[in-house]
């Protein structure tokens, strides 16, 4: 399971996720080099939940370069609607001129009181990240915030379902969050933490 190369291929385009997995392996002397670097397409994400969509992205990503890759897959599961949206986490947010949260939050809210469901409206998000090597070997690791969904949103940091979503143990939303302490908190800090102690621990 430990990671003996010197160069990993991050299986994205988001140049914010880049820079934070590269910060995250830099005291291990690793090199991360992204998918934009080798201007490497996105695959379409077919899978049913978020360890095929990340093993999709990280295996394709493996095969073009021949470098391990890691991608990873991420939304917010909501109990009472049988863990929607899931994988259409982002799928809720489309509309023909980009992706609209408040939308997709307004759509959350809207299908719990539609079904008239109980307090609290449980949730969680999750991220699920996949290493992926050239010889189609894996590993996977996820990590899990449960909480609540609140209405009305509040807060106007973060970004996506943030402002709708009350982290088990605090007081505010992920919107109202400062960035810091809800990377420090996260799904996916809790991915990576799995990760790092995994592949360099």
């Amino acid at each position: 399971m430990r990671f003996r190369g010197d160069r990993l291929l991050v299986a994205s385009h988001n140049r914010g996720k880049i820079e934070e997995i590269a910060d995250l392996l830099a005291p291990f002397g690793v090199a991360v080099v992204s998918a934009r670097d080798f201007g490497l397409p996105e695959p379409a994400e077919t899978g049913s939940d978020f360890a095929e969509n990340a093993r999709i992205k990280a295996h394709a990503a493996a095969r073009a370069t021949g470098l391990p890759a890691l991608s990873d897959d991420s939304g917010i599961e909501v109990e009472a609607l049988g863990g929607a949206p899931g994988v259409h986490t982002a799928d809720w947010a489309e509309t023909p001129q980009g992706r609209d949260f408040v939308q997709a939050m307004t759509r959350t809210w809207n299908e719990l009181e539609r079904i008239g469901a109980p307090e609290p409206r449980r949730a969680a998000f999750v991220c699920t990240l996949c290493l992926a090597w050239p010889d189609g070997t894996d590993a996977l690791f996820e990590g899990r915030i449960p909480g609540r969904i609140v209405w009305p949103m509040r807060g106007d940091r973060g970004h996506g379902y943030d402002p709708i979503f009350q982290p088990d143990g605090h007081a505010i939303t992920f919107g109202e969050m400062d960035r810091w302490e809800k990377n420090r908190i996260s799904h996916r800090a809790r991915a990576f933490e799995k990760f790092v102690a995994a592949c360099f621990g």
